[in-house]
């Protein structure tokens, strides 16, 4: 008996794609004048883009990847574990991957989750702020 094999499509976050994002989030950085690290990684988590701005605290570098890394895993923004976490619920801190800091924002396509986009290097508001623009290229 032989069965036949159904292979679905899914969208995929292309490296020419994942650079517009970074662009839109480096303008909406450059217009704050805020030097920040912006990663944009694809839906496995992995990197495809990484922009340090000048002046930026190289210390950011891994921490905008592990945003964004985190956004992705768990398909939803990094603010929302930085809300738990300030609303008592310390168990997240022993969730493995979770980053409870705003700027890390999932890219999502016609419903689907792509990738994300990560921010490190002003106030979380303001990765945020400049996370969300870039996510938003996408719509």
């Amino acid at each position: 008996m032989t069965e036949k094999l159904m292979l679905g499509q899914k969208p995929v976050l292309s490296l020419d794609l994942a650079k517009k994002i970074a662009e839109a989030a480096e303008a909406e950085a450059k217009k704050n004048s805020w030097p920040v690290v912006i990663a944009v990684v694809d839906d496995g988590g992995h990197l495809l883009c990484l922009h340090r701005l000048d002046e930026a605290q190289h210390g950011s570098v891994q921490i905008a990847i592990e945003k964004a890394k985190a956004a992705m895993a768990f398909k939803r923004p990094t603010k929302s574990w930085e809300e738990a976490l300030a609303g008592g619920r310390q168990g997240v801190l022993g969730l493995t991957g979770v980053v409870p800091a705003e700027g890390g924002v999932p890219i999502a396509y016609q419903g689907k989750i792509i990738g994300a986009i990560g921010v490190s290097g002003v106030k979380p508001s303001e990765d945020g702020q400049i996370a969300k623009t870039g996510a938003a290229v996408l719509g």
